[in-house]
């Protein structure tokens, strides 16, 4: 009789169980989310710091200046293939003491401090091989990260080209200017798309510079303006072929204005599109938006 009550009680717990509503699902049951990166927030750069993960998901980092906090990605001990999102966002639970930059594939991005969420677009990387993401700060300081969460791709792209040649920027000494009707049907959300070669020619150079500004000003695109250094210039890989800025509501009034003037360091131009977004349909194609139609993009931008 005892051991039939035992059973009993056991597959009256096991029933119970699988019966609980999904909102009561206990936490060894639940399934992974791909898009949230924040528990694979496990390491830093620097011994000296700390990470303490919340029972909310959020985590602590005390930073030392120029250390990193480290989300480890790669999946089997292998890189893992992100082709299919366009960003990443941090959100932080208070306003950032300090400046940050984010690391992803080789190339980093700049964030501002005061802000409280920051998404890190995959314009003009290749995200085929990810082995981790790491945000950094400039000086030793303490955030708590709410969440860490990719955005898949969504919808296509329609270039049009605004501007072609060859331009070869040397050491600043030679740029191009685009004239303000060639960004006529320009709308907020939408591309700047530079192609390019960096000159590798000389092998003790490092670096290689792309600077944009409305034309005849020295203001430099808000689109891209929390990727730049102190000198309003954005660096650019050795291998990197392509440089996209993402306008703001301001940089398409600016443009369409006084158009556009860029220079740089080492980089050979040879093209500039306009990338306009793409709607996916029901059936799976695309259509280009409407210029009545609000733009849904979220362009570079902090919070």
């Amino acid at each position: 009789m005892q051991k039939l009550l035992t059973w009993m009680s056991t597959l009256l717990l096991t029933l119970t169980i699988l019966l609980l509503p999904s909102a009561c699902t206990l936490p060894w049951m639940q399934e992974d989310d791909p898009l949230d990166i924040t528990p694979k927030l496990k390491a830093t750069w620097n011994i000296h710091e700390k990470i303490e993960h919340h029972g909310d998901g959020s985590v602590t980092y005390q930073s030392v200046r120029w250390g990193g906090i480290v989300a480890l990605v790669k999946e089997h001990n292998l890189p893992v293939d992100w082709s299919g999102y366009e960003s990443i966002t941090y959100e932080f639970a208070e306003p950032l003491k300090v400046d940050v930059q984010v690391w992803v594939a080789g190339v980093v991005r700049y964030a501002k401090k005061g802000i409280t969420k920051f998404t890190c677009y995959f314009d003009g990387i290749d995200m085929h091989q990810v082995n981790e993401v790491v945000l950094q700060t400039v000086e030793p300081t303490v955030m708590t990260i709410k969440s860490l969460t990719l955005t898949p791709v969504s919808g296509s792209w329609d270039s049009t080209t605004i501007w072609e040649g060859e331009c070869i920027l040397g050491n600043w000494e030679n740029g191009f200017t685009i004239a303000p009707e060639q960004f006529s049907t320009a709308m907020a959300g939408d591309k700047l798309e530079f192609v390019f070669t960096t000159d590798v020619s000389d092998l003790s150079r490092t670096y290689w510079q792309l600077k944009t500004i409305y034309n005849a000003t020295d203001q430099i695109l808000e689109g891209n303006s929390n990727e730049v250094n102190d000198w309003g210039c954005a660096q650019l890989g050795e291998k990197a072929t392509t440089y996209r800025i993402r306008l703001t509501a301001k940089d398409v009034k600016q443009l369409k204005k006084r158009g556009l003037f860029a220079n740089g360091y080492y980089a050979i131009v040879t093209q500039v599109n306009l990338l306009r977004k793409g709607v996916i349909n029901a059936d799976g194609s695309a259509d280009s938006q409407k210029e009545n139609e609000e733009s849904g993009v979220h362009y570079n931008k902090w919070e």
